[in-house]
């Protein structure tokens, strides 16, 4: 059977689906093409499962400290199975929003494998697709334009395959029955400290394991140190510069493993191991190799308008690489769409996709880091501004972390807005759209900011830039 439509998208994440919405609404017959089920890593692998059990376990760690909330409460027990009927709950509800929402748009899913296939007898260009369905019967889907938006898997380190067993990835951790007594995280990047901080809440024994100077490597130094030094303070063992020698894994009762830090060698043991090492695109056995799509170092290559280098088909999400998040992808799928229906979307710039990180206490940044500022040649001023000085956070019973503001000491302009604190990822949103508006830390400091709230910290912070913070 062949099936024709205005576009078609290989994937049905996130990105996919957004894409699809916004083709729809452009007036394009739109076909989905999706092998397991609609939302993707994002929401039934990755964001949403996993903030998730993140709330129960801040939620629980609240409850055990609410003496000093002065609430004597007893018996306060943790029953994971309920925390993970809660996670499927969620995602359940949301699995059948993202179905609704496909049906209010008519918009045809299919479900089965793809392939993209060369030019052939259906299209006298690649870019169609072949799918064969659960029954092993073929369609073919013959579009105007492909979006690929197959997204990513757990990156793998030979030596520490996940067993489902001993060895985890986030895929495994996530369906766990019952909590390990210990667990030893590879990886300190976003998914590793994530982790780290949900199991400690949840009482398990817990060592992070990070090859480079410090956790969250791509963020901003100080937000890492500071992030360190409170996870460690929570009684979180973390060993940064130190790197897992692979072929030292033992399993047996649990894991051991030996790795380098520094000229020494240390020596570890848990119940259990989580590897968190990143991501990596899926770009094999879709049949790229059927077309002129390029790609480099494992993800496909893209302009800013997210087309490939044969112009008709588009890639988007994890596959192309870059800021591998679920918002950068629907972005990226909304930019693809309204370049290939004639619109003249904005090119996209990952430098205004904010960056979030769900520990306790959160992180959530935008722009370039200090270091990366610098780096560019920017001459630089910054504000930094304590939580500890902002009511609303002593009320919270949250007080620690800062925002910290980098502008442009030539021009004006924000650079970058870096936080770690109670509910930045809720506010990293005012920083992006000033930095999107090209505002310079004056003008936020200008906007009124309701008191007593958490969101006084950046009208302050931005204040600070010019010595004019009044809070301190």
């Amino acid at each position: 059977m062949t099936i024709s439509c205005d576009v078609a998208i290989l994937g049905g994440g996130t990105g996919g689906y957004v894409a699809a919405i916004r083709a729809a609404q452009l007036g394009k017959e739109v076909v989905i093409i999706e092998q397991d089920k609609l939302g993707g890593t994002c929401l039934h692998r990755g964001c949403i499962p996993s903030k998730s059990l993140l709330r129960s376990a801040e939620l629980f760690a609240q409850m055990k400290e609410s003496e000093s909330f002065g609430i004597e409460a007893s018996g306060v027990k943790l029953v994971f199975p309920k925390v993970q009927q809660r996670k499927q709950a969620i995602v359940d509800q949301l699995h059948g929003g993202v179905q609704y929402l496909m049906r209010k748009h008519n918009i045809k899913v299919i479900q089965g494998t793809g392939r993209v296939i060369g030019p052939s007898i259906f299209s006298p260009k690649s870019g169609a697709v072949a799918v064969e369905l659960a029954d092993g019967e073929m369609e073919t889907v013959v579009p105007a334009h492909l979006i690929i938006a197959t997204g990513s898997r757990p990156r793998v380190l030979p030596g520490l395959e996940p067993d489902g067993s001993h060895v985890l990835s986030s895929d495994e951790a996530l369906v766990l029955d019952e909590l390990p007594a210990s667990m030893l995280i590879v990886g300190g990047g976003v998914i590793g400290v994530e982790w780290a901080s949900l199991l400690h809440d949840f009482g398990v024994e817990v060592t992070v394991v990070e090859a480079a100077s410090q956790l969250i490597p791509a963020e901003d130094e100080e937000i890492s140190r500071e992030l360190q030094r409170i996870l460690v303070r929570r009684g979180i063992k973390v060993l940064t510069g130190t790197a897992v020698i692979p072929d030292s894994v033992q399993k047996a009762q649990g894991v051991t493993l030996s790795a380098k830090q520094g000229d020494k060698v240390v020596e570890l043991a848990a119940e259990k191991m989580l590897v968190s090492i990143g991501r990596q695109a899926n770009v094999e056995n879709i049949g790229l190799e059927n077309t002129d799509v390029g790609i480099k170092n494992g993800f496909i290559r893209v302009n800013e308008h997210m087309q490939t280098t044969e112009p008709h088909i588009y890639a988007i999400g994890d596959c192309i690489g870059g800021l591998q998040l679920a918002h950068a992808a629907s972005h990226e799928g909304i930019v693809a769409v309204e370049h290939l229906s004639g619109e003249k979307p904005h090119g996209y710039d990952p430098v205004h996709v904010p960056r979030c990180v769900y520990t306790r206490p959160e992180v959530a940044s935008v722009g370039l880091t200090e270091k990366e500022a610098r780096e560019k040649g920017y001459s630089i001023k910054t504000g930094k501004f304590p939580f500890s000085a902002i009511g609303k956070a002593l009320v919270y019973g949250e007080k620690e972390g800062f925002v910290k503001v980098i502008a442009n000491a030539e021009t004006q302009d924000i650079l970058g807005v870096h936080m770690i604190g109670p509910h930045v990822t809720d506010m990293i949103g005012e920083a992006t759209l000033a930095q999107i508006l090209d505002a310079t830390p004056w003008e936020i400091g200008q906007a009124v900011h309701a008191h007593p709230t958490l969101s006084e910290i950046i009208g302050e912070a931005a204040l600070a830039v010019d010595g004019r913070a009044t809070g301190i």
